[in-house]
């Protein structure tokens, strides 16, 4: 659970997923320019110091704070011969009678529609559920965006609806569709590994 003090470390097939490091920057970098145009029609506009480095260590000192203090779970993906793919965040944790999440992702151009963020889902859901006594994790993405819809579902996230006005991406108010998975989901069954 949280407060570790060994950092959490999720494996899969092809992957780990672990925190964040300060000696991950100049691969995130290069990852973040290489697949700006792919990313920037479903993530809000970056800030102007985005691709810093002080932004850079600010991040992984976030990821370590909220990971200890449990409000999140901020993972990068690293394949196994040590290429940084993605990063998937479980977010916005929730305890008491809400035991909740959000779930973010995002993944390089170069490595999208390859089954990558399929099998990060599962992992992070998995943990979510079995080892933080999770009950519910929600996410969001834009109407339009096939791709991260086809991921939820295939994920075993079920469509609840649509919230407008959800975020500001590219710059805009936009609304999104809603999915959620259910530790005990009585909608239908969703597998969870």
């Amino acid at each position: 659970m949280f407060g570790r003090r060994r950092p959490l470390r999720l494996d899969t097939e092809r992957m780990v997923l672990r925190l964040p490091i300060h000696t991950d920057f100049a691969p995130w970098v290069e990852l973040r320019v290489d697949s700006r145009a792919f990313l920037t029609p479903w993530e809000p506009v970056w800030a102007a110091d985005h691709l810093s480095r002080k932004s850079f260590t600010n991040r992984v000192y976030w990821a370590q704070r909220a990971s200890r203090n449990g409000t999140a779970l901020p993972l990068f993906l690293i394949r196994r011969d040590g290429e940084l793919l993605g990063a998937i965040t479980l977010d916005n944790i929730r305890r008491g009678p809400a035991q909740s999440a959000t779930i973010g992702y995002w993944i390089g151009q170069r490595f999208a529609r390859q089954g990558y963020m399929r099998e990060a889902i599962g992992a992070l859901t998995h943990h979510a559920f079995t080892q933080l006594d999770l009950s519910r994790i929600e996410a969001a993405c834009l109407p339009e965006n096939t791709a991260s819809r086809g991921v939820l579902e295939r994920s075993g996230f079920k469509y609840e609806g649509v919230a407008q006005s959800y975020l500001q991406i590219n710059g805009r108010w936009r609304n999104h569709v809603l999915y959620s998975n259910l530790r005990h989901d009585r909608r239908g069954k969703t597998e969870v590994r």
